[in-house]
């Protein structure tokens, strides 16, 4: 079966390359017929995101900086004034000190500890409220997580923290906005070589570890990341809301690794 997007609008949020799995999502949905709007913060991140977004027929760009209040106003106001509503919204965004995420977790500091998660958590309830307003007919709200929300992960420390806030936030809006027909997911891929996973400490192990370990011998790919978030966007995934979906090759069903490595 062949899963349309045609005729869907929606917002992609957390872009910063070609590798980032933000841009896998948008590319696959594209690829379905959806119609992209993407964000940046910066104008150098703008300069990086302006040919992937042509790339795939969009030039609907958009400077927020999510811990800005004024900023989320302005831009959903201004896809409100040039689409009118929103069908689906990819939340990837995720920030932590990466000097914080290498050494122990209980070193985190204060400040580290409130900004990774008001960026990596707060800012999706953020998001939700504001888009939820340009969904008259429902919709779809897609956010980005990783086991180490619950399970310990070297290096990971705070950003395991703000994940599980995020899974949690997860559920708690799925229920809030199921009334009005608005889905709340999460996909939870295993490690991949991206810009933010090369600033987690260790990364190049991790990424070999599960790859080998991992019950179907590899770690995610971006179209696979994709793939999931056009079910999970279309009309295919009507009925599923406040899931976790990994995209991990299995590798989450591990107790241990396998004999070979051990």
């Amino acid at each position: 079966m062949t899963i349309s997007m045609q005729g869907k609008r929606g917002l992609v949020m957390g872009v910063a390359n070609e590798r980032s799995i933000a841009w896998g999502i948008a590319k696959a949905m594209a690829d379905a017929g959806a119609e992209l709007a993407f964000t940046h913060q910066g104008e150098a991140f703008g300069k990086r995101l302006a040919p992937l977004a042509a790339s795939v027929g969009s030039d609907f760009m958009v400077d927020v900086d999510v811990t800005d209040a004024a900023s989320m106003d302005a831009a959903f106001a201004g896809i409100k004034d040039k689409w009118g509503q929103l069908d689906f919204v990819v939340h990837a965004i995720a920030y932590s000190d990466k000097d914080e995420l290498t050494g122990r977790f209980i070193n985190t500091s204060a400040e580290n500890f409130r900004n990774s998660l008001t960026i990596s958590c707060y800012s999706f309830i953020d998001v939700a409220r504001r888009a939820s307003e340009l969904m008259p007919d429902g919709g779809c709200l897609l956010t980005l997580t990783y086991q180490g929300s619950n399970r310990v992960t070297p290096f990971y420390n705070v950003m395991g923290v703000a994940k599980a806030a995020l899974e949690s936030t997860t559920r708690y809006l799925a229920n809030d906005l199921g009334p009005q027909g608005i889905r709340v997911n999460a996909i939870s891929p295993g490690p991949m070589k991206t810009l933010a996973g090369a600033a987690i400490g260790g990364a190049r192990k991790t990424y070999k570890h599960t790859g080998a370990n991992a019950p179907l011998g590899d770690n995610a790919t971006l179209e696979a990341v994709g793939g999931t978030a056009v079910y999970l966007a279309s009309d295919a995934g009507n009925c599923t809301t406040g899931e976790i979906i990994r995209v991990d090759g299995g590798f989450h069903v591990l107790g241990m690794p396998q004999p070979e490595h051990l």
